[in-house]
């Protein structure tokens, strides 16, 4: 599994960059061999301006599946990649089990 770090109008810090590459293999560890690349694009929005600015947006490329697209937009640049990471591995979770006619809570609802 590969994973890319792109960023847009800052410079990536070997904090940030070891924090990302971090949670992201933990949040696909499980599904690693289904995961070919996982593209995170991180940007400030505002800029020096402040705000609920920092944007983490993710690609996952994958083995059978189509794409899954992750986006969280918060004050804070590593909350923002925590909480997508977390979002990332919860959906390709479902999306695989999915995949493979696994159980599906709604089919009880109806």
């Amino acid at each position: 599994m590969r994973i890319e770090i792109h960023t847009r109008d800052f410079s990536l810090t070997e904090a940030l960059r070891a924090h990302v590459e971090r949670r992201f293999q933990f949040a696909m560890n499980r599904f690693r061999d289904q995961v070919l690349c996982v593209s995170v694009r991180l940007s400030d929005i505002n800029g020096p301006r402040g705000g609920v600015d920092k944007h983490c947006q993710v690609q996952l490329l994958l083995r059978g599946l189509p794409e899954i697209v992750i986006k969280d937009t918060e004050a804070d640049l590593y909350v923002a990649v925590d909480r997508a990471a977390g979002r990332a591995g919860r959906t390709l979770g479902r999306n695989l089990q999915r995949a493979r006619g696994g159980y599906d809570s709604r089919a009880e609802e109806e």
